[in-house]
């Protein structure tokens, strides 16, 4: 009697071959990102920059995220436990995020901290600002092909990096330009909702149309 290989007849290899590119993308945004958080915040505390440190604080977040992913996609199966747990730990991070990046920003405006211009946090911003949509488009992609919440909600988390890097860019050139050192925990301040939407998203478990 012959015995047919299931995978033959199924989507096994393509799934698989998707489950490791995905790996290779969250193994890159894990490098970026911890190299993105440690030159965000070094150069954010020597600047004095909150929405430096904040933005790096991102990154860190995102990399924890990616830690995730990371061990989500170790097996190509469907598994919907380490979908929610990816979710959630995701979504805490944000509120942690938001929560921090608030208060920091109130501070700095009550007691008037002007941040030093930033020449490495404005190259750092334009980086980031070109690379990231590439990497969540990417990411997008795997995750529409392996249905996955958590790696849709990860690239949610990569293009909300690049909105960030953009308004991190501004704040830090307007103060650079003309001394406007309000316009950098304004910058601060205008991540919040931004991070706060994307916590609850995910602490809700909302996925994407793609990966239905």
């Amino acid at each position: 009697m012959n015995e047919t290989n299931p995978c033959k007849s199924c989507d096994c290899a393509p799934r698989e071959a998707d489950t490791r590119l995905g790996r290779r993308l969250e193994y890159a945004s894990l490098g970026w990102n911890a190299t993105e958080a440690l030159v965000a915040i070094s150069a954010g505390l020597l600047a004095g920059s909150i929405a430096l440190v904040g933005f790096g604080a991102d990154s860190i977040v995102e990399s924890l995220s990616s830690l995730v992913l990371i061990w989500r996609l170790q097996s190509h199966e469907a598994d919907e436990r380490r979908e929610r747990i990816a979710l959630r730990l995701v979504g805490v991070c944000f509120l942690i995020l938001a929560t921090y990046v608030a208060a920091d920003a109130t501070l700095s405006l009550i007691h008037h901290e002007a941040p030093k211009p930033s020449p490495v946090g404005i190259g750092l911003a334009v980086v980031s600002l070109i690379a990231m949509p590439l990497l969540a488009r990417a990411k997008r992609r795997v995750a529409a092909r392996l249905k996955s919440a958590a790696l849709a909600a990860d690239s949610r988390q990569t293009d909300l990096c690049a909105f960030l890097s953009l308004i991190l860019l501004v704040g830090l050139v307007l103060n650079a330009a003309f001394g406007w050192w309000w316009a950098d925990p304004v910058a601060a301040l205008s991540m919040v909702p931004i991070i706060l939407a994307e916590g609850i998203k995910a602490l809700r478990g909302e996925v994407c149309a793609d990966c239905h």
